[in-house]
């Protein structure tokens, strides 16, 4: 029979079987294989391999290749050499960014302009001694791609605007980042991440688990009106990591998720399932929370919503019609149920007719961070006045994301929320933009507003 030494031994396999099976491996076990003899060492070098593991890790292309001049193996270890520790983060966030300058080009082409190259290794090592904190590494591997943006309006982070509301975030570059690094009480070993010159609102990063923040969550701070103590700071929590936060918001960007008006981003959050269908009109709705103008002590939550009305082109001519009234029937999460009606929308009595897009948004606030509404609205045909009927508006909800308060409340009562319908015992406040019979509050003309004032209106100081 066949002796021991006459066994075939893997590195005598013929090539074609043996790169078909490094072909599975990642690069550290190709480069431990390369190791075990001289034959596996020249066949972990086959450049196809390598090909893969560029285009995997880096998103290299065979332009990218062919311009470096280098195989792809001497390629893939050039770029490990200079982002080996991003290796985790780099496809994620390199396709992120392709993806959103790419949706941008077509949509908002001057936001394009607006971003700054990557910064260097030198430059976040040099941030990192200068706030005397380590910055997480897909920070700084989103950073090596871009250095955000130039401080200017369209922010990239999104905009809002109200008739004398505007919001526009800006992606601050890493040197403006660590500039606005706060040292004071609350918001110790924060780095702001974005920021808005009309509101002076900013996202920030915790790079330490310091007063009742963890490590590397982002979020909106919102100081407690009801204490004394400056400190005392709540959170309303926008992503776990960099990595989440970004990539979440791109893809909201390139799917369609937040509308593009005026060439600026607007962060409307559309459920799909938030669309009704009555005969031929078609009513779907969006809505967004806004973090600038809500408070968790005390309780108040300030939401806008958009509302689309749409006949469809098929109609008849006959089935023109004109917009009478509008019922609303709104559902606090504690149960508490009020009804609201009034005439027309935000003053005006639009005219339907086939194909036809009526668009507006309005706002409202509330005293629990989740409620829903729903209800109707009234037509009646113009060709004929006594023919009124009734159109569904489907339901919506509102949510305000997840917040946390502060270490030195929760010392006291330890109190958190996290996104969902609980019970609660405070009550709904409502203040339907639409209607002008609902009495004074603090909203002023912040109450409605007319959609083609909003896709009109930049800021207040127009710029």
């Amino acid at each position: 029979m066949a002796s021991a030494s006459s066994q075939l031994r893997m590195d005598q396999l013929p090539s074609d079987p043996l790169l078909h099976i490094l072909s599975f491996l990642d690069f550290r076990d190709l480069i431990h294989c390369s190791y075990v003899s001289r034959r596996l060492n020249e066949l972990c070098k086959h450049n196809p391999l390598w090909k893969i593991l560029c285009s995997k890790h880096w998103l290299l292309t065979d332009a990218d290749r062919l311009q470096s001049g280098v195989s792809w193996y001497c390629l893939f270890k050039q770029y490990y050499g200079d982002l080996g520790r991003y290796i985790q983060y780099y496809s994620v966030l390199k396709r992120a960014w392709e993806q959103l300058k790419s949706f941008l080009q077509q949509r908002c082409p001057r936001m394009i302009a607006s971003l700054k190259e990557g910064a260097t290794e030198v430059e976040l090592n040099d941030i990192e001694a200068q706030i005397s904190c380590k910055l997480p590494d897909d920070y700084r591997c989103s950073y090596r791609i871009h250095n955000g943006q130039k401080l200017v309006i369209p922010g990239l982070m999104g905009s809002m605007s109200l008739s004398n509301h505007y919001r526009s975030e800006v992606l601050l570059d890493v040197e403006t980042a660590a500039g606005g690094f706060p040292q004071r009480m609350g918001m110790r070993r924060c780095l702001p991440l974005t920021f808005c010159f009309h509101t002076g609102l900013s996202q920030y990063m915790a790079l330490e688990p310091a007063e009742g923040r963890r490590m590397f969550e982002s979020f909106y701070p919102c100081p407690d009106q009801t204490a004394q103590d400056p400190s005392a700071i709540d959170m309303f929590i926008t992503g776990s990591c960099f990595l989440e936060w970004f990539t979440s918001y791109v893809h909201n960007v390139v799917t369609g998720e937040y509308p593009i008006i005026r060439d600026q981003i607007f962060r409307y959050v559309h459920d799909k399932a938030c669309v009704a269908t009555t005969g031929d009109i078609t009513v779907s709705v969006s809505t967004s929370f806004l973090p600038e103008l809500s408070s968790v002590h005390p309780p108040h939550f300030f939401f806008t919503y958009r509302i689309r009305i749409e006949m469809s082109s098929g109609a008849s001519p006959e089935a023109a019609c004109q917009l009478d009234s509008r019922y609303w029937k709104i559902t606090t999460s504690d149960g508490n149920v009020e009804e609201v009606q009034g005439p027309g929308v935000v003053g005006e009595f639009p005219v339907m007719t086939p194909g036809k897009v009526h668009e507006y948004a309005s706002c409202t606030t509330f005293s629990t961070p989740s409620e829903y509404m729903e209800g109707h609205y009234t037509f009646h045909r113009l060709a004929n006045k006594e023919e009124v009927f009734q159109v569904a508006i489907p339901r919506f909800h509102m949510v305000c994301p997840p917040f946390r308060e502060p270490v030195v409340r929760t010392q006291k009562a330890s109190t958190s929320y996290t996104s969902g319908f609980d019970d609660h015992n405070d009550d709904g406040e409502y203040c339907d933009g639409d209607d002008g019979d609902d009495g004074d509050d603090d909203f002023g003309d912040l109450r409605g507003i007319n959609m083609a004032a909003l896709e009109g209106a930049w800021c207040p100081r127009h710029i």
